[in-house]
């Protein structure tokens, strides 16, 4: 209805091209005929009207009003090389564009019509109605509330040993550590919640994330709480993918702030000429880290990687894979900090894929980073401390109408195994979830 008011208004607006032969087509704007029927009597008389504009912006505006798009892109196009004016074909040819996904294409000709003084009157509204519809399209927001509960066997992050072995006056001593220091495991609560906000425009977007996590336990002092605030403007390149961004991260746990990270990130991904389905990528962050109370241990760190990013497809839905090799690099900002500046490398792999009606994720990690001076003399008798940490995390996703259309089943599996020479810092960490994803 929307396009076939703009045909009424429009009758006396359109300036035909050269129609040679072609027969008068105002009976073409009543509501007489049917667009299918339009489309019918239009095809005919086609060799009589190869050169009007006017015919093929009528005929396009059947096509469109038909759900025919790709044949209306077709006609509007001819309309608008035979006469770049006809403000008909113009406003029509908008439509289409939109409707083929070319969302700014659309509204920058659109804009274009606003612009004009020779509008019928009442025209200009209903443009600008569509160029305020348009616009919406562009910026999307969108909530995300998780509620799950969980059983994690190392609630306070505590080292495995139950003793540890002190170097003094050069001879080894055991002590055992007390229970405070031991790991404990308890059931929990979780809450996340969060907000996303995108702004789409030629080309590019922004991205706004902000997620608050909080999670409970009868063992308050392991208690935590998180927020992240995340900000991303991508950009489409004709042979690449680039990212640019930011973040700030801030973690209390047992009710005392702990820790805040501020980062920036630049990432490329490139795109392949041929059939390849993995493109190669770039990653390099740069982070600055906060520890609350205890300046010595704030630092500096730097990770450059490389790696693939993969989408391939399969009998059962598309599957991607993202695989990342990069060097670590943690400067002290303080000399006191025990074991000074470190260095490493970290490997890390995510794949998702269609599981029946759900959708399965997983991501691999493992990390090597060592000091580069002694941590203490009171451990190993002076030893440079090498850490090495791997683990894996397992999520499935599943819808669940019964709770609502938006409403996603989650099932969460984490462990986590670190290793190193100095048996205090040796843990064990594995930890299930399951609980319900709800988005508006």
């Amino acid at each position: 209805m929307f396009r076939y008011v703009f045909a009424l208004l429009l009758a006396a607006f359109i300036q035909p091209g050269v129609a040679h032969a072609c027969p008068d087509l105002q009976v073409y704007y009543s509501e007489q005929f049917s667009w299918s029927e339009k489309l019918r009597d239009l095809r005919a008389l086609m060799p009589e009207c190869l050169q009007s504009s006017e015919y093929f912006a009528l005929r396009g505006a059947a096509e469109l009003n038909t759900n025919r798009v790709d044949a209306a892109l077709e006609s509007l196009e001819r309309s608008l090389l035979l006469d770049p004016g006809n403000a008909a074909a113009r406003i029509d040819y908008a439509q289409v564009l939109f409707s083929v996904g070319q969302v700014f294409a659309a509204m920058e000709l659109n804009e274009e019509l606003l612009a004009r003084p020779d509008l019928p009157q009442g025209i200009d509204t209903l443009l600008q109605n569509r160029q305020s519809n348009w616009r919406a399209m562009t910026r999307q927001r969108s909530y995300q509330v998780d509620i799950s509960t969980g059983y994690d066997d190392n609630l306070n992050g505590a080292p495995d040993p139950s003793q540890i072995t002190l170097t003094l006056s050069g001879e080894p001593i055991t002590l055992n550590l007390n229970d405070d220091f031991r790991p404990i495991g308890d059931t929990y609560g979780n809450l996340r919640l969060g907000t996303r906000y995108r702004q789409l425009g030629p080309g590019s977007q922004h991205n706004w994330v902000t997620e608050l996590r909080a999670r409970n336990s009868s063992h308050e002092d392991s208690n935590l709480l998180q927020l992240d605030n995340r900000y991303v403007f991508s950009r489409n390149a004709r042979n690449a993918t680039w990212q640019l961004g930011g973040s700030l991260s801030s973690l209390h746990f047992g009710g005392n702030p702990l820790f805040t990270a501020t980062e920036a990130r630049y990432r490329r991904q490139s795109r392949n000429d041929g059939n390849s389905s993995c493109h190669p990528l770039f990653d390099l962050a740069v982070q600055h880290q906060n520890f609350h109370g205890q300046a010595e241990l704030d630092a500096v760190e730097t990770r450059a990687a490389i790696g693939a990013n993969c989408i391939l497809e399969t009998a059962s839905g598309n599957q991607s894979f993202n695989i990342e090799l990069g060097l670590l690099d943690n400067s002290a900002l303080s000399s006191r900090r025990p074991g000074g500046h470190r260095g490493g490398w970290q490997a890390r792999a995510d794949w998702q894929t269609q599981a029946g009606i759900g959708t399965f994720r997983s991501q691999v990690s493992y990390t090597e980073i060592n000091d580069r001076k002694a941590f203490s003399p009171l451990l190993a008798n002076g030893a440079k401390r090498e850490v090495s940490r791997a683990y894996v995390y397992l999520q499935y996703l599943q819808p669940l109408s019964l709770f609502g259309p938006n409403t996603t089943l989650l099932v969460n599996l984490f462990h986590q195994q670190q290793k190193s020479n100095l048996e205090l810092f040796e843990s064990t960490d594995s930890s299930f979830e399951i609980g319900l994803s709800f988005s508006f």
